[in-house]
């Protein structure tokens, strides 16, 4: 099994955790835990697992940009 740290701008991963999304939008993971929990910030569980899809952190920065 492979180890090595995930690159959270690895363009080739489908969903993100938490803290990947994090990086990916330059916040910490409480406010990206609150994105989460007020829907501005897609997400899906999977098992008991929270993840985001890859392509939710550029929608939500394109939301905000158009308001």
């Amino acid at each position: 099994m492979d180890t090595a740290p995930v690159d959270a701008f690895d363009t080739t991963l489908v969903l993100l955790t938490v803290e990947e999304a994090a990086r990916r939008l330059r916040i910490g993971r409480t406010v990206c835990y609150r994105l989460i929990r007020s829907g501005e910030l897609e997400s899906i569980t999977v098992g008991a697992l929270r993840r985001i899809p890859a392509d939710a952190p550029a929608k939500y920065v394109a939301g905000r940009r158009a308001a």
